[in-house]
């Protein structure tokens, strides 16, 4: 298993004037951050590849599409531009040395037409996403598509829905990033999603059910860390919290108070945490086995 932290904690954009975050990332325990990409033109890829290398870490993408894309539109022309504009992003995963680009990458967050989904832009969705593969295949780098909470998106909102959409697009280069906390609002039980997604899981995102610090809220981690034993996840399991860094940001994930007394707290405390359930559940499946 590997852990990460999602950089908005500290910033809504990651560059250069935050690399002096990174030893300290490094000495509580972190295998590697997970840094944002809205605007490939924007990103400073070459440097953060080589920033991490200097201080041992590894790296995924997260990303959202702007507010002026989307693969659903039915506008053929935005569709292109949507698709064109994930290539680029993708390109730029790879630059960065990562090999994970994830996130509700099918229309804008918050995006909600007052309706259900459509067939039609589902359909638009598996189209672009298998138009997507070869780009995926040349730069080696796998796409994880996030279920949201209702609150946040009409298209997708549970595993079983995410499942259906990889069966659909039938790439191996696609998958589900699974959230705990848009999943403790969307998923009757936790552990049975994760068995439900095993086969197209491909990344996590850990916090509790407030977006705050693992380990304080409701969430079942007993059982989602004995479902990650049972379907053998062992990939990354990357802290995502707002709140800190930008108005803008917490504004966008609805976050109106702060979650704990700093940053570091969530970081820190989480990961420790997150550890501590990771070896509870090994002990645990090694005791069954013997």
């Amino acid at each position: 298993m590997k852990f990460g932290i999602n950089t908005f904690l500290w910033s809504a954009h990651f560059g250069p004037s935050d690399f002096g975050l990174l030893p300290a990332i490094k000495a509580n325990g972190f295998d590697g951050i997970e840094a944002s990409l809205i605007r490939p033109g924007q990103f400073a890829a070459r440097e953060i590849r080589k920033a991490l290398q200097e201080n041992a870490l590894q790296c995924t993408i997260c990303s959202i599409l702007p507010p002026e894309l989307s693969l659903l539109a039915e506008d053929g022309v935005i569709r292109e531009r949507t698709i064109a504009h994930l290539a680029d992003c993708i390109q730029q995963t790879a630059e960065a040395g990562a090999s994970i680009i994830a996130g509700p990458l099918y229309c804008p967050v918050g995006f909600l037409p007052g309706r259900r989904r459509t067939a039609e832009e589902w359909k638009r969705a598996v189209d672009g996403y298998q138009q997507l593969g070869p780009v995926l295949e040349s730069h080696s780098v796998d796409l994880c598509i996030e279920p949201l909470n209702r609150f946040e998106t009409f298209f997708l909102n549970t595993t079983a829905d995410a499942v259906r959409l990889c069966q659909e697009v039938r790439h191996p280069r696609i998958g589900i990033l699974w959230d705990t906390f848009h999943a403790n609002i969307e998923e009757k039980n936790l552990s049975a999603a994760l068995r439900l997604g095993a086969e197209y899981i491909k990344h996590v995102h850990t916090c509790e059910n407030d977006r705050g610090t693992p380990g304080t809220g409701h969430v079942d981690w007993a059982g989602v860390f004995e479902a990650f034993g049972e379907i053998g996840y062992d990939g990354w399991l990357t802290i995502e919290s707002f709140g800190f860094a930008s108005g803008d940001l917490a504004a966008a994930a609805s976050i109106w108070r702060d979650l704990a007394a700093d940053p570091d707290e969530i970081a820190w405390a989480g990961v420790s945490f997150l550890k501590s359930q990771y070896e509870a559940g090994h002990k645990l499946s090694a005791g069954i086995k013997s």
